[in-house]
C-alpha cells in the first residue's frame, strides 16, 4: 500500500516553514514561519490553528516539562522562555535565558535548526542570515542548552545548521550541516550530553538526489526521515548501514524543510515546506509552495518528542 499525502488546506501557505515539534500530552502540533516571525499551534481533531506574532525571526518551540504554557523559542541569536495558553492572538511573555554567537564576527547569525535530547538538553545551531544559499558565509555553530542554562559549542565554520536526531540506545547523534550535502553521525556520550568522532552516515551526491538535506526525524526502527530542500522529497535512510537509502516518498512541493512524526499512534508524518526561495532558477515558480502536508500509510512509527528540561 503506497503512502498516502494529504495536503493541510486549512492551514494556508507559509514563506518558511520549520521546526515541527509534534506534542503528544496535548496532541499538537507547534511550528514556525521564520520569515513571516510567527509561531503556530494546530490541534488535528479539532482543526484548529492558532498562532502569534513575535518580533525577531523564530526558529523552533518546545514545550517545557511540566508545563502547559511554557515553552523554549528561539529568536534570531537568543533563546527564551514563551508563556502562551496556545489560544489568544498575543504572548502572555517573552523572557531571553541565554544569547549564543556572541563574537562580534557572529553577530550576524541567527539560531536555525534546534531539537532536544532525550536528556532534556536543548541542541541547535545557527547560520548566518544571509546565508540561506548553499554559497554564503560559513559562520554558524552547534550548541547546546543545559538545564543549568549554560551553553556549551561543539562545531564551527557550519555553514546551515539543519537536522537533528538521537538512537534510541543514546549511543549516536544524528546532525545535518545543509551546505555539505550530506547526513553525519556522531559519537553521543550521555553521561555528559557530549559528542566525538564525527563520520558521514549518507551523502545525497552519491544517490544523485538533488536538493539539501534539512530537517530530519528517527522512527522506532531507528531509520532517518529526511526533507530535502528543493528536491521535492522526504527520504528514509538506514541509521545502521552508512550510504542505505531505504525509501523516498515524493511531496508535491518543491522546498521541503522538516519532518516530525505524530498522531495518537505517532505513525503520521507531518511535513513542512517554504514558499520564500533565496536563489530561484527560471521556471521553478509552479512548484513553490509552502504547505504543510500529513503523510500516513508508511507502516512505521516515531518516537515521542522530548520536552525541555530546564
Amino acid at each position: 500500500m503506497a503512502p498516502v499525502i494529504e495536503k493541510i488546506r486549512e492551514l494556508g501557505c507559509f514563506e518558511l516553514g520549520e521546526g515541527p515539534h509534534w506534542d503528544n500530552e496535548s496532541q499538537s502540533l507547534y511550528w514556525v514561519d521564520i520569515v513571516k516571525k510567527t509561531i503556530h499551534k494546530y490541534i488535528p481533531s479539532l482543526k484548529k490553528h492558532t498562532h502569534i506574532k513575535v518580533d525577531k525571526f523564530p526558529s523552533l518551540i518546545v514545550p517545557i516539562s511540566g508545563s502547559s504554557d511554557r515553552f523554549i523559542i528561539t529568536l534570531q541569536r537568543e533563546v527564551a522562555v514563551l508563556t502562551w495558553d496556545g489560544v489568544s492572538s498575543r504572548p502572555t511573555s517573552i523572557e531571553t535565558i541565554a544569547i549564543v554567537d556572541t563574537d562580534n564576527a557572529l553577530k550576524n547569525n541567527r539560531i536555525n535548526d534546534g531539537k532536544v535530547d532525550p536528556l532534556g538538553n536543548l541542541w541547535a545551531g545557527t547560520m548566518a542570515i544571509d546565508g540561506d544559499t548553499p554559497y554564503g558565509p560559513r559562520t554558524g555553530t552547534l550548541f547546546c542548552l543545559s538545564s543549568n542554562k549554560k551553553i556549551r559549542y561543539f562545531e564551527e565554520n557550519v555553514g546551515i545548521s539543519n537536522g537533528l536526531a538521537w538512537s534510541s540506545d543514546l549511543k549516536k547523534m544524528y546532525y545535518i550541516d545543509s551546505v555539505k550535502r550530506r547526513i553525519d553521525q556522531y559519537d553521543f556520550d550521555a553521561t555528559n550530553a557530549s559528542i566525538t568522532n564525527r563520520q558521514p552516515l549518507f551523502s545525497l551526491e552519491k544517490h544523485n538526489i538533488p536538493g539539501f538535506p534539512d530537517g530530519q526525524t528517527i522512527d522506532a526502527d531507528g531509520n532517518l526521515w529526511v526533507a530535502v530542500f528543493r528536491g521535492k522529497r522526504v527520504i528514509k535512510v538506514s541509521s545502521a548501514k552508512p550510504e542505505t537509502l531505504l525509501d523516498t516518498v515524493n511531496i508535491p512541493d518543491l522546498q521541503i524543510t522538516s519532518v516530525a512524526f505524530g498522531g495518537p499512534l505517532l505513525d503520521e508524518l507531518y511535513v513542512t515546506s517554504a514558499s520564500h526561495i533565496a536563489w530561484p532558477t527560471e521556471g521553478e515558480e509552479d512548484c513553490i509552495k509552502g504547505h504543510i502536508y500529513k503523510i500516513t500509510g508508511l507502516g512505521v512509527r516515531g518516537l515521542p518528542a522530548n520536552r525541555i528540561k530546564i
